[in-house]
């Protein structure tokens, strides 16, 4: 019998034995119930997990990465540890975390998982992340994945419990006038106590009772944290550092009592470190003279290297390069996340970034190790965009795959998954497009596109703006499922002001427009736009520079109230549509939700969260019909 079904057995036994009667106040097992106060959402917090060689494939930092999805530097941070850091078995780390609320009214940071050979949601949330999760919570986040019957290699999301403080909440349990920095996930053992818990984390057994109540075993808790390390973690540098070696018999350890030894043992030292200058100096006037000539002197090898070891540069005055230095500080956490290409490589992959691999723009196609990827050339610092995309891992998001510096050129390389269909605009507005969407396909992106949008802005902390959502930026794949891409323009952080206005026309937001604010409720209204092209068939600017948004507003919106009567819906509608047996009633619905993404005054837009739960009854609508029965029209039909 295996240890992981001996362990289930342990659990589903205790838990029979010591888990409480009901009483009416505990969290619902599909997760952790969102506070009242939206507001506090998303928020920085973290969990409690214990390094376990049954749970990571290796006893390290990467490993653990790996599974939660982020750098090994990340949780070294929190952790009080090296990179490089050998763990023993049930060492506590501290994993951060950013948590939301999401449209299922549930709290928790999202973690994807690709399913193995053998795995079930049950197994996963308690042989892999120990508790952190709760199946039942894993089930409704996935609700396209069926829990018995699980294909391997899928990508299913794992909602690792947590919540956010209010400030009130905060301020009751602050300790002589310090506030905690958030809460941790910590799921109780068989030989904890509330006072051990409390003592760990620099806490009292009463700030727990009143946080959680009286809790099991294997229950979860939420503590306060008030300092990185806590207590539990300040023995962890000591404790994980890897061993020294011992001493050889070639170099045995002498202690020198008399006088005479230690004058002697002086001189020798004395003339090692003299000879070590000596040499120093010499190293040094060579390097002078290779700097002098060849006017810079760059680390790493020659030949267009752009891995780490190739940053940083100097210039022929001697200085370094503020720029490269930067991003080097920068992209050295993710170094162990995304791969590092060479140059030669995506050379070789891109036939030397030709013409027949153009895809669009500065976009091309790549073939690497019999894979396809599409590499992104760029006339230099992608840090901002990097420092962005680290953030971020949804499905419905185009994936970075790795990245490319060439200090060389100043350029810099990003490498995506490819997503075989192109863009939306293609398939919108293109004649050279196979075929038109359907309204099943227009309605699916729509809500494709809105969950990846509500992913950036609630599950990002500082939260992120995209900037630039048009039909351009998003990709559809083999299944003609949609994924945001292009965040080349995107910021964080929230209510932003700023002189530099850019964007394309026809889905800028009048108060970017007008004063630089920079809030989600932009991308809001690029989205509105982005449903009136979906509904319309027609281009968000048209050939005399008139806006489509415009011309809705002026022809549907003001003469209704709403998004219009069915009848001037459906004269102003994709006539492709128009031919089709889809239900007025859903694209009404769209229309209703794009006139609301579309209000001059933002705060009256609804957030991404709402939209996505508007849009997916446009989908309830539209699921009495047969997909069979809906017309595709070829462009040689219309």
């Amino acid at each position: 019998m295996s240890l992981a079904v001996i362990r289930t057995i342990l659990f589903l036994s205790l838990l029979l034995l010591l888990l409480p009667p009901n009483d009416g106040q505990a969290d619902p097992p599909d997760g952790i119930q969102c506070a009242a106060d939206r507001g506090i959402y998303p928020c920085q917090a973290y969990a409690l997990y214990r390094a376990d060689a049954t749970s990571l494939s290796q006893l390290d930092l990467a490993s653990a990465g790996d599974l939660f999805d982020m750098s090994r530097l990340s949780i070294a941070r929190t952790s009080n540890l090296t990179t490089t850091a050998v763990l023993q078995q049930n060492q506590p780390l501290l994993i951060p975390l950013t948590c939301s609320c999401t449209n299922y009214s549930r709290a928790y940071a999202p973690v994807p998982y690709q399913i193995n050979s053998g795995d079930t949601f049950y197994l996963v949330s308690y042989n892999k992340f120990e508790n952190l999760t709760l199946w039942p919570a894993v089930v409704l986040v996935n609700p396209t994945l069926v829990p018995t019957n699980l294909t391997i290699g899928v990508i299913a999301t794992f909602p690792i419990s947590c919540q956010c403080l209010n400030s009130t909440t905060a301020n009751s349990i602050a300790i002589n006038g310090r506030m905690p920095l958030g809460l941790v996930t910590y799921v109780l053992q068989l030989s904890d106590t509330y006072s051990s818990v409390a003592a760990s984390f620099g806490t009292d057994a009463q700030t727990l009772i009143n946080l959680n109540g009286l809790q099991s075993p294997f229950s979860t808790i939420f503590v306060p944290l008030y300092e990185i390390p806590p207590p539990l973690l300040l023995s962890n540098a000591s404790i994980a550092s890897p061993p020294s070696p011992a001493p050889t018999a070639e170099s045995p350890t002498v202690v020198v009592k008399k006088r005479n030894g230690v004058i002697a043992g002086l001189a020798i030292s004395l003339g090692v470190v003299g000879a070590l200058w000596v040499l120093q100096m010499l190293l040094l006037a060579w390097l002078w003279r290779r700097f002098v000539s060849k006017g810079r002197w760059r680390v790493g090898e020659e030949g267009g290297k752009s891995s780490a070891d190739g940053l940083m540069k100097y210039s022929k005055g001697g200085e370094v390069a503020a720029n490269d230095d930067k991003l080097m500080n920068d992209i050295s956490e993710w170094l162990d996340k995304y791969k590092v290409y060479k140059v030669e490589e995506l050379m070789q992959a891109t036939d030397d970034f030709g013409q027949s691999n153009l895809i669009k723009g500065a976009v091309y196609k790549g073939i690497i190790d019999g894979e396809v990827f599409a590499v992104k050339k760029m006339r230099w610092n992608a840090r901002e965009e990097l420092k962005i995309l680290q953030k971020v891992n949804h499905s419905n998001l185009v994936k970075l795959e790795g990245f490319c510096i060439d200090n060389d050129a100043g350029t810099c390389y990003l490498v995506y998954e490819f997503v075989e269909n192109g863009s939306l605009d293609f398939w919108l507005h293109d004649p050279a497009a196979p075929y038109k969407l359907d309204w099943r396909t227009r309605l699916r992106i729509a809500l494709d596109l809105a969950n990846g949008l509500q992913y950036v802005h609630q599950h990002t902390w500082p939260r992120v703006v995209h900037k630039d959502i048009k039909t351009s930026n998003v990709l559809l794949d083999a299944q003609l499922r949609a994924k945001v891409a292009n965040f080349g323009l995107a910021k964080t952080g929230c209510n932003a002001v700023t002189t530099h206005i850019v964007g394309t026309q026809g889905y800028i937001a009048p108060e970017y427009l007008a004063d630089g604010v920079v809030t989600a409720k932009m991308d809001v209204f690029a989205y509105g736009v982005v449903l009136l092209e979906l509904v319309s068939g027609k281009e968000a600017s048209s050939e005399r520079g008139e806006s489509l948004w415009a011309e809705a507003e002026g022809r549907l919106f003001e003469k209704s109230g709403g998004g219009g009567s069915e009848a001037s819906i459906m004269a102003w509608m994709d006539p492709v549509l128009a031919k089709q047996s889809c239900p007025m009633e859903s694209v009404a619905t769209v229309m209703n939700i794009a006139r609301d993404c579309l209000r001059r005054d933002p705060s009256k837009r609804p957030t991404m969260v709402e939209v996505a739960y508007n849009l997916s009854k446009a989908d309830e609508l539209f699921s009495d019909y047969s997909a069979d029965t809906i017309s595709i029209e070829s462009p040689d039909s219309t």
